[in-house]
């Protein structure tokens, strides 16, 4: 695969294994089959953005638990968490206290889940400031059966990859900080350069499925 070999590349350029890489195909816009299919290439890991389209592939894909691994990429509407706990085996987009606490009174069970930091502190997107990051953690490990395992960020859309490193450098570092294992960063266009700055986990769509079908 085109993608894993791109990844083996970052990993030679930084010093760092591909196994310390996972590989999150996000599947959203694209039916169960395809969901299949790439599970038969070896892909294990799979991200989707909307619990409503979700319900419907889990569904039909039930056979392949326990080898396939479900993500919540996308923002979590409060309302949506109850079914969600029920589709998802790690949450990637944490982006309040609320949301944490929501899951945390509902969840039945351990559940893994990310803090999503808005690195850019563009407006319009979801997270915590970075300097809301070391509070919201010690409010969280507080809560019955989450247990925080990372830190996710959307980068800001750009035509050049090199634009974000900073941001993506800036989460690695406060992860460092605050001693975290995961950094979910780096999606079909920056990849790449999030995994050269320290990212564990790369949310990847179009770069394996091409351009959306639903």
């Amino acid at each position: 695969m085109e993608v894993r070999e791109r990844i083996a590349r970052a990993c030679h350029r930084s010093h760092r294994s591909p196994d310390e890489i996972t590989l999150v195909a996000v599947t959203k816009g694209f039916e169960a089959s395809v969901v299949r299919y790439a599970f038969d290439c070896g892909i294990r890991d799979f991200g989707e953005n909307r619990v409503q389209e979700a319900e419907t592939k889990v569904r039909q894909l039930a056979d392949l638990k326990p080898n396939i691994t479900w993500h919540m990429v996308g923002h979590l509407q409060s309302n949506k968490a109850g079914a969600a706990l029920n589709l998802f085996d790690i949450i990637h987009s944490i982006d309040s206290i609320k949301l944490a606490q929501i899951l945390s009174q509902r969840v039945q069970q351990t559940l893994s889940i990310l803090l999503q930091v808005n690195v850019s502190g563009e407006v319009p997107k979801s997270g915590f400031a970075v300097d809301e990051v070391a509070n919201a953690l010690r409010e969280i490990k507080q809560l019955s059966n989450l247990q925080v395992v990372g830190l996710m960020t959307i980068a800001p859309l750009t035509d050049d990859a090199e634009d974000v490193r900073p941001v993506f450098r800036k989460l690695r570092e406060l992860r460092g900080s605050i001693g975290l294992k995961y950094l979910s960063m780096g999606m079909t266009d920056d990849f790449e350069v999030a995994i050269e700055e320290g990212a564990t986990m790369v949310r990847v769509g179009r770069a394996i499925f091409g351009d959306r079908r639903l």
